[in-house]
């Protein structure tokens, strides 16, 4: 599949967000990292942003939900316009319903896992998702170093949805730069948050562009 680029915000200047989705036009999506304090130790932002920032930007909204109660809150993002909307295997209650939900309301659905979460269990809800994302940092704060561990799981998972035989995209967050991409392509990775190797750049549109050629160098 191609490659898709989803600049994180997290990494972005809070007080100029539409200025910053537009510092990007040539990204496939903006990532929106939800964080309450409870699933992980850092507050970000929540439904009110994200229904701002879906008025002041065409590019479609990557919205990755590190929250403690996603079964609740998942589907007002899918209403607020997000265009995918992902929710933690560790958090949520009941995955199938909120899965089915999201996907009910005109959203591409995902699920993530945390770097020591295994993969393998979750094979029988290939089915129910859009996207497979997995963590390559703990979960909570940007800027943190990749975890090359977590690259064994991702081939797994990319076995995984070739036997499923769907069109599952397989993300990955946290640590993605110039230096990481091309193992995590290797790996089987087709969609990549980046967060600082794109905001912390000083032309993120030229950081976006060359992080997506470094991994169609490897993708296949």
């Amino acid at each position: 599949m191609a490659v898709q680029i989803s600049p994180s915000i997290l990494a972005a200047d809070f007080a100029r967000l539409a200025d910053e989705a537009a510092a990007v036009p040539n990204a496939d999506w903006l990532h929106v990292d939800v964080m309450d304090y409870h699933f992980v130790p850092n507050l970000t932002i929540g439904l009110p942003v994200v229904e701002a920032l879906r008025k002041a930007t065409s590019t479609p909204l990557d919205c990755h939900l590190m929250i403690a109660d996603p079964d609740r809150w998942a589907p007002q993002y899918a209403e607020a316009g997000a265009g995918s909307v992902t929710i933690h295997a560790e958090a949520a209650k009941g995955p199938i319903r909120t899965l089915r939900e999201i996907r009910a309301l005109g959203a591409r659905a995902g699920l993530a896992l945390n770097p020591a979460t295994p993969v393998e269990p979750y094979e029988d809800l290939l089915g129910e998702v859009d996207m497979l994302l997995l963590m390559t940092v703990e979960p909570g704060f940007g800027g943190q170093k990749f975890l090359d561990g977590v690259l064994p799981k991702v081939r797994r998972a990319r076995e995984m949805i070739r036997r499923h035989g769907g069109r599952i995209w397989l993300q990955v967050d946290g640590g993605v730069d110039a230096g990481t991409i091309e193992r995590c392509a290797d790996a089987g990775a087709d969609v990549f948050v980046a967060g600082s190797a794109v905001y912390g750049a000083s032309d993120p549109a030229s950081a976006v562009d060359a992080l997506r050629a470094a991994a169609d160098a490897r993708n296949v």
